[in-house]
């Protein structure tokens, strides 16, 4: 194998999945922390309040808040070089709006570096996942305010000057890009919903795709700006942008169908990746916000501020391909997969529906690289799905283990082809709630939590066959895949 020495192989996590202790020390409320928990069948649910009675999975999440020391040394057990979690911004800064940070979630972070370090493990940290501070979200309607970049700036700040000399890796938004759908409104961008219904929002009109854009270009502005601070602040500081990466083919050879191909890789994929990469808006956005009735709202010195901000390298997540057609009876037959596509019949399913295309990693990687040539990073790649209990009382996920074998091996590949592969964080190294669906029994780790959909269960952790297999392609540097 050819992965380059120090390759950083590991696992990711996010804050509000992950950590629980939702109002402990002083943090204050995040958007995820008024998102119901759901299932497939049953979407998540927004509250403009949180409930007494009512189920809330970022709560208590696994409890990693308290159980930090465990988790990591599991991690050092298997070998992990890297570990890639975000910081939670309102346990920083409990609203987001407050001008000195809270000193015991500075402190909390700072232990959980130290715990790395004991274990030779580099954290990669991701400063925004999602975790928008309630009152940024109450007061400014998310990232459409453009204030809440100010705010930002004073997060970053604390953070690089925090720990500049406990992390070198950093992601500023974590898949900015599904900002660029209406379901990114309230994950994504922290906007506000409609109490009582569903997190992810299908359809909008042209005046709240303008809001929604205008708060993706702040967005924008804001990573660029911290791209800038933090290698003021520390030189040595490498910072990336994150990506949702779905390789997207056409369903048939119809130019039509290649054509729609080609408008959903750009609009969904590159177009985040031209601006924090090449620095500046690419040619076809125009089109696209003509097309739709989108006005973007900047002010003067944005374009600047985009040509002095841009990424060290390109992270992303790759669970899964999808493919595009324009032929309605077609997209009659699609089924429940419409987010992403339609299904592709020369590929099987996860559990819960995601198609398996270790292939289209390398694409994707191949495509992407040829785009940018700047390191790349994949830092989200893993299986959901229902593990269960053997008669013997162990998780044997050879399933996962097998889908895990087959991208690594895709990643080869890809290397071989010419591509600068800095890392691999597998998602979910440790079982965590689903972001999309806020489930447990979509289970994604090497380790095993003890919680159900309901949030029951004592919390106690174990290890699954997978983590064993990975041990040994972490010891290997990828060689022993067996």
């Amino acid at each position: 194998m050819s992965f380059k020495k120090g390759f950083l192989w590991g696992g990711a996590t996010a804050a509000n999945q992950f950590e629980g202790a939702w109002d402990e020390d002083g943090k204050g409320p995040s958007v995820p922390d008024h998102v119901r928990g759901g299932t497939v069948s049953s979407p998540r649910l927004w509250d403009m309040e949180i409930k007494d009675g009512v189920y809330y999975p970022s709560h208590k999440a696994v409890d990693f808040y308290h159980r930090y020391a465990e988790d990591i040394a599991l991690y050092g057990e298997m070998g992990f070089k890297c570990f890639r979690l975000s910081i939670n911004w309102s346990r920083i800064f409990p609203t987001g709006m407050e001008k000195e940070p809270n000193r015991e979630g500075l402190d909390f972070y700072h232990k959980v570096f130290a715990e790395c370090r004991k274990y030779g493990i580099e954290p990669l940290v991701t400063m925004s996942h999602y975790e928008l501070p309630w009152g940024l979200s109450e007061i400014y309607n998310g990232w459409t305010g453009r204030d809440v970049i100010d705010h930002w700036m004073n997060y970053a700040e604390t953070l690089f000057t925090e720990y500049k000399d406990e992390v070198k890796y950093w992601l500023t938004f974590n898949e900015i890009n599904i900002a660029t759908m209406p379901m990114g409104r309230i994950l994504g961008l922290g906007m506000q919903g409609e109490d009582g219904k569903p997190m992810f929002k299908a359809e909008e009109t042209p005046e709240e795709a303008s809001d929604r854009f205008t708060a993706l270009h702040n967005q924008f502005v804001a990573s660029a700006l911290a791209v800038v601070l933090g290698h003021r602040i520390n030189p040595e500081f490498r910072i990336g942008c994150m990506i949702a990466g779905t390789e997207m083919y056409p369903y048939s050879c119809n130019p039509a169908d290649v054509k729609e191909a080609q408008d959903a890789m750009n609009m969904r994929n590159y177009f985040c990746g031209d601006v924090q990469v090449r620095g500046h808006y690419p040619y076809y956005a125009e089109r696209y916000f003509k097309d739709h009735g989108i006005t973007v709202r900047k002010e003067a010195g944005d374009d600047e501020i985009l040509k002095k901000g841009t990424v060290d390298f390109y992270s992303f997540s790759y669970y899964m391909s999808s493919t595009c057609s324009t032929d309605p009876d077609v997209l009659e037959k699609a089924g429940g997969n419409m987010i992403t596509g339609m299904k592709n019949p020369y590929l099987k399913s996860s559990d819960w529906g995601w198609q398996i295309d270790p292939l289209g990693l390398r694409i994707y990687l191949n495509d992407v690289y040829g785009r940018y040539e700047i390191p790349l990073m994949v830092v989200e790649n893993g299986l959901g799905a229902n593990d269960v209990r053997a008669e013997d009382g162990l998780f044997h996920d050879t399933y996962r283990i097998d889908y895990l074998r087959d991208h690594i091996k895709a990643m080869h590949e890809a290397v071989l082809d010419g591509v600068d592969l800095m890392g691999y964080t597998m998602w979910g190294c440790t079982d965590l709630v689903s972001a999309s669906t806020g489930e447990m029994k979509k289970r994604y780790g090497f380790v095993y939590v003890d919680r159900d959909n309901d949030g029951n269960g004592d919390l106690h952790r174990e290890r699954k066959d997978s983590f064993y297999w990975f041990r040994k392609v972490c010891e290997t540097n990828g060689e022993d895949l067996d």
